[in-house]
């Protein structure tokens, strides 16, 4: 239990929205523009976490250290941000459980390594972001999760310390920046995790196997 949360921060692919359908066309576009065959969603979603590294290592195999990495990486940027509300939507339960957390006086905010120019026309696209108090993306702050820096980023916007801040994330690197920083943290395993990932291993808090999961570990304000 959680029973002092002021905040609960999250992360956004994976544990709030998924947007692993638009992810994966923007890197598919990218095959079949090169004459490859198309790739099923059931190949991108596992590596939907990672961003433009995984989609763009599943579709060709590709590491940040090929040659051709910058350039093919900006090329599937754009093809995302062409579509990238198009099949994107939020996890079932989502709503549901920011309606209960602002019903207990607790703010809500976002922490993601998705860059502003992504997340800022996402979030205002998507009606659950109206309430969020704060939205930190992943060009915020000088470093990215894991580091801790955008965490006590959205800590400070809210007026609050970090221990009166939870943190739920769907990726390794969610609970070791939440845990860094200093918050209790959550691991949402309903994302984009793998049959092989172990969730044991992050030393999270808690884990989570759905939404609203969560409100089961905050106390009623």
């Amino acid at each position: 239990m959680f029973p002092n949360v002021r905040a609960v921060l999250f992360d956004l692919d994976g544990t709030l929205i998924d947007s692993a359908p638009d992810l994966g066309a923007a890197a598919d576009k990218m095959r079949t523009d090169r004459g490859m065959p198309s790739l099923p969603l059931e190949r991108y979603r596992p590596m939907a976490g990672a961003g433009a590294r995984g989609m763009l290592g599943e579709a060709f195999g590709l590491t940040p250290e090929h040659p051709d990495f910058v350039a093919m990486r900006e090329e599937f940027f754009a093809n995302y941000e062409a579509r990238m509300t198009q099949n994107t939507h939020v996890f079932g339960g989502v709503p549901e459980l920011i309606q209960q957390i602002l019903a207990r006086n607790i703010v809500w905010g976002v922490v993601t390594n998705k860059a502003a120019r992504f997340t800022e026309p996402l979030t205002r696209e998507i009606p659950l972001f109206a309430t969020a108090s704060t939205v930190v993306s992943g060009d915020t702050t000088p470093h990215p999760k894991p580091h801790p820096a955008p965490l006590w980023e959205a800590a400070a916007r809210l007026g609050l310390s970090a221990a009166d801040c939870l943190y739920v994330g769907d990726d390794e690197r969610d609970i070791l920046a939440g845990r860094a920083a200093g918050m209790g943290t959550v691991a949402a395993t309903y994302g984009y995790l793998g049959a092989e990932v172990e969730v044991c291993r992050w030393r999270a808090d808690a884990e989570i196997n759905s939404p609203l999961g969560l409100l089961q570990l905050l106390a009623m304000a």
